[in-house]
C-alpha cells in the first residue's frame, strides 16, 4: 500500500466526471488499498478516487472512531437508487478543501447499488452520517463539491479563505 497525494481546490480534475470501472482487478484493488491508507492518514472518513487523481467511480469510507476496529466500506460504481424526502444537516468538510466546514442538508437516507472489493454486486440502505458520506463522495465522482450545496455567499467565502491559505503556503522567505 502507498499513501497518495490528495488534490485540493482549485485543481480542475476535481470538477471532472469519473468513469465507471469495467473490471475489479488487481490494479483496482491496489488503488482501493492505497485510497484507504491515504484516507486514514489524512485523517478522513471518506475518499473518492478523483481526489487522488484517478477518474474512476471508486469510493472508500470508514466511519469507525479512533480506538474502534476499522470497518472500511469499498464502493465501486455506486448508483444511488433512492433518496429520502426527509433532510438531515451535518457540518461537512472535505479533504480537498482543507480546514473548511459548513452545514449541508442532504437526504437523511439513501439506497445504493455498487460493487464491493471483490467485484460482487451489493446494495446498502444507508441513513444518518453514512448516507451523508456516501452522497458527499458520489458528488465527487460527478465533479460536485460540498460547497456547491451552499449559498453563493458561503461558497465564495470558503473559496476566498482557501485561496488566501494557498497564497500563504506559496510564499517563499529567503
Amino acid at each position: 500500500m502507498a499513501k497518495k497525494q490528495i488534490l485540493t481546490i482549485p485543481d480542475p480534475l476535481l470538477r471532472k466526471v469519473s468513469e465507471p470501472v469495467t473490471s475489479v482487478n488487481t490494479e483496482v484493488k491496489n488503488l482501493l488499498d492505497d485510497m484507504l491508507e491515504t484516507m486514514y492518514a489524512a485523517p478522513g472518513i471518506g475518499l473518492a478516487a478523483v481526489q487522488v487523481g484517478v477518474l474512476k467511480r471508486i469510493i472508500v469510507i470508514d466511519l469507525s472512531k479512533d480506538g474502534e476496529k476499522k470497518d472500511p466500506l469499498f464502493i465501486i460504481n455506486p448508483q444511488i437508487t433512492y433518496k429520502s424526502d426527509e433532510l438531515i444537516s451535518y457540518e461537512e468538510g472535505c479533504l480537498s478543501i482543507p480546514n473548511q466546514f459548513a452545514e449541508v442538508k442532504r437526504p437523511s437516507s439513501c439506497k445504493v447499488n455498487y460493487l464491493d472489493y471483490d467485484g460482487k454486486k451489493r446494495e446498502i440502505n444507508a441513513d444518518g452520517l453514512l448516507a451523508t458520506c456516501i452522497q458527499h463522495e458520489v458528488d465527487h465522482l460527478n465533479g460536485v463539491l460540498f460547497i456547491d450545496h451552499l449559498s453563493k455567499l458561503k461558497k465564495d467565502l470558503i473559496l476566498k479563505k482557501t485561496k488566501k491559505k494557498i497564497k500563504e503556503i506559496d510564499r517563499v522567505i529567503v
